[in-house]
């Protein structure tokens, strides 16, 4: 008898995942409290037929090397893919998958979130709730920024940026500007404006992050952005942590530079408990909420395990990574 294929999670899948890979593998994983040590990672990989991981499980030569030349893929339950060297995968001839286009619709309703509890001010309102709501009698109190006439500005309008903009059309929006490397089919369907990244600053009262993440912009929102944007402008970024420099964002927000931000991703994750930007009442911080539905998070799982199923047997994946 031959000994089953293996593959090795670096966290723990989903149900509708994991039922997928059962039939076919010999599993193994990692089940303990936070990310995986990376001392765990190269030893969990050895001799594992096919890996799925997730960011930040950093895979490069290293935890190539340890897996052996027996690894025949590599599927990641993220749309992201900095954490993996696809390069070195490549040169060894493994397959790589992700799971594109399965996070939209819940990234675009976390985006909303963080733009509703930033505008009317969430965080100090629960604060004050807790500290008895002195001062509430006052007609300026907690006063935030409506929606309704404004004007958004996406940096970035893909399939999330489109997304978060069409959920914002029923709130009564003015006008969508958008910014990137080109115009985009979607801004015509949603009546967007296409500007440069400048134009986009210096005229949205919300300047939404929706862009992709690579090289070219990398600490994008810096002290030189936030200083084109209104002094009551709303940054919000779902998208990538590396795309902000968070120390230029914090003196923006504390000297009143701008008037609040929303997070759900930061750099590095999770933030430090000290961190300054936690300090302060205009910064809302989400825990990288974007995909975290049941639905969503068991259709990313069985994404992944089909890419790791069909990578192992030598057939074309499902979603495998552009080359």
């Amino acid at each position: 008898m031959t000994s089953r294929a293996s593959i090795f999670l670096s966290r723990t899948v989903p149900p509708a995942g994991r039922a997928l890979l059962e039939p076919e593998f010999s599993i193994r994983e990692w089940t303990g409290d936070g990310f995986i040590t990376r001392e765990a990672l190269l030893q969990g990989v050895v001799g594992a037929n096919a890996l799925i991981v997730h960011p930040p499980d950093r895979v490069d030569k290293l935890v190539l090397d340890a897996a052996g030349s027996q690894l025949k893929v590599i599927s990641t339950m993220s749309v992201g893919l900095e954490h993996i060297d696809i390069a070195e995968c490549r040169r060894r001839g493994i397959a790589v998958g992700y799971t594109p286009g399965v996070l939209t619709e819940t990234t675009a309703e976390l985006t909303l979130a963080l733009l509703l509890a930033t505008s009317r001010r969430i965080k100090e309102g629960f604060k004050a709730v807790e500290k008895g709501m002195v001062g509430w009698q006052n007609g300026h109190w907690l006063c935030g920024k409506q929606i309704n006439g404004c004007t958004v500005g996406i940096v970035g309008l893909g399939r999330i940026g489109l997304a978060v903009a069409k959920r914002l059309q029923p709130f009564g929006v003015a006008k969508f500007l958008y910014s990137g490397h080109s115009e985009k089919p979607g801004g015509t369907e949603i009546g967007a404006t296409f500007v440069s990244f400048d134009e986009l600053l210096r005229n949205s009262d919300f300047v939404v992050a929706c862009c992709s993440m690579n090289e070219e912009n990398k600490g994008l929102f810096n002290k030189d952005a936030f200083s084109k944007m209104k002094s009551d402008a709303i940054f919000i970024n779902s998208s990538r942590g590396v795309l902000v420099n968070q120390e230029d964002l914090y003196d923006a927000l504390k000297s009143g530079q701008i008037m609040a931000a929303g997070l759900d991703v930061t750099s590095p994750e999770p933030l430090p408990v000290d961190h300054q930007l936690k300090t302060l009442d205009n910064c809302v911080i989400f825990p990288h909420l974007g995909s975290a539905t049941t639905d969503t998070r068991n259709v990313m799982a069985v994404t992944a395990a089909k890419n790791a199923i069909a990578g192992f047997k030598g057939q074309t994946l499902p979603s495998p990574v552009p080359l």
